[in-house]
C-alpha cells in the first residue's frame, strides 16, 4: 500500500469514517501478497521509499503482468527492468495505459504521484553503445522523481567532448558514468567534480574486456576519489542510488538516533 493510502486510511480510522475491521481487511495485503510463484512486496516503499521493482528477466509474460497488476492496484507506481517487447503486451493487455521504452528495456505504469526531487542526476556513457544501461538508470532515476540530465557518448578516445560539457557536470548533484571496454571514464569525471560518482560497467567491448569484468576492475581500482561502483550493466541500481543520494540531501535522516540505535539491538 502507498504511503499516501495507508495515512488516509489512518485518518479515516480516526475520524471514524472506516471501522477498524474494514481497515484491518485493506491491510491484509501487509506484509505481502503470495501469487503462488511470487511474493509481491506492496509495502517496500514504506520502508525503502521506492516501491518493489520487476526484473523480468527468466519470468513468463503472464507472471510480469500479473505482478505487475498487483502493484498498481496496491497503488504504487511500476518499474519492471529488462523487458522485452512480448512482456510489454502481456502487461499492457492488464494494464492499457502502460508504457515501455525500448532503449532502456523498462515497462513503467504510472499510478501514483512521486515527490519531485530538486537535485539533478546527470547521466554519462562512454559510448553510444552503453545507452541501453545508460538509460535503465535514468528511468529509474526518473521514475524516482528525479530530475534527469543525459550526455552520451563523450568517452575517453576523443575527451574534449566530455571537457566541452563540464558546466553541465558542475551542475548536476549526481554522476552516474556508465562505461565499457577498458571503463576509465568514471575516473576522469571523479577528477573534475565535487559530487558523488556511480559508475557502471557494461558488458560492451572486445574480448579481453571479458562481458564486463576489465572495466569493472578498473573502476573499482580508480585513483580518483568518491566513486561507487555497482555491478556490471546494472542501470538499475545506479539509478536507485542516485535517487536515494539526492532523497537525503534534500530531506535528511527520517530517523532519529536513538530509534536507529534501539534498531540495532534487536536480536537477529
Amino acid at each position: 500500500m502507498h504511503e499516501a493510502l495507508l495515512r488516509r486510511l489512518l485518518e479515516d480510522v480516526h475520524a471514524g469514517t472506516v471501522s477498524p475491521d474494514a481497515a484491518l481487511e485493506r491491510l491484509r495485503s501487509l506484509p505481502f501478497e503470495d501469487l503462488g510463484f511470487a511474493k509481491v512486496d506492496t509495502h517496500r516503499s514504506l520502508r525503502t521509499g521506492f516501491p518493489e521493482v520487476i526484473f523480468c528477466q527468466g519470468k513468463t509474460g503472464e507472471q510480469i503482468a500479473r505482478i505487475a497488476e498487483r502493484i498498481a492496484a496496491s497503488g504504487h507506481n511500476v518499474l519492471a527492468t529488462r523487458a522485452g517487447p512480448e512482456a510489454f503486451e502481456a502487461v499492457r493487455a492488464i494494464l492499457p495505459d502502460a508504457e515501455y521504452h525500448p532503449a532502456a528495456r523498462i515497462i513503467t505504469v504510472r499510478r501514483a504521484p512521486v515527490q519531485p526531487l530538486t537535485g539533478l542526476v546527470l547521466v554519462i556513457t562512454a559510448g553510444t553503445s552503453d545507452i541501453p544501461v545508460a538509460e535503465e538508470a535514468a528511468l529509474t532515476a526518473e521514475m524516482a522523481g528525479c530530475p534527469v540530465a543525459r550526455l552520451y557518448d563523450v568517452g575517453v578516445a576523443g575527451v574534449h567532448r566530455l571537457l566541452y560539457n563540464a558546466s553541465l557536470l558542475w551542475d548536476a548533484n549526481v554522476v552516474i558514468v556508465v562505461a565499457g571496454m577498458e571503463g576509465a571514464l568514471p575516473s576522469v569525471v571523479a577528477g573534475l567534480v565535487d559530487r558523488p560518482v556511480i559508475a557502471v560497467p557494461t558488458s560492451v567491448g572486445y574480448g579481453a574486456s571479458f562481458q564486463g569484468l576489465a572495466p569493472l576492475l578498473t573502476m573499482l581500482n580508480s585513483c580518483a576519489a568518491g566513486i561507487a561502483v555497482v555491478n556490471i550493466d546494472n542501470g538499475f541500481g545506479a539509478g536507485t542510488l542516485a535517487a536515494m543520494i539526492n532523497r537525503m540531501c534534500e530531506e535528511g535522516p527520517r530517523r532519529p538516533i536513538a530509534h536507529r540505535a534501539r534498531l540495532s539491538d534487536t536480536p537477529g
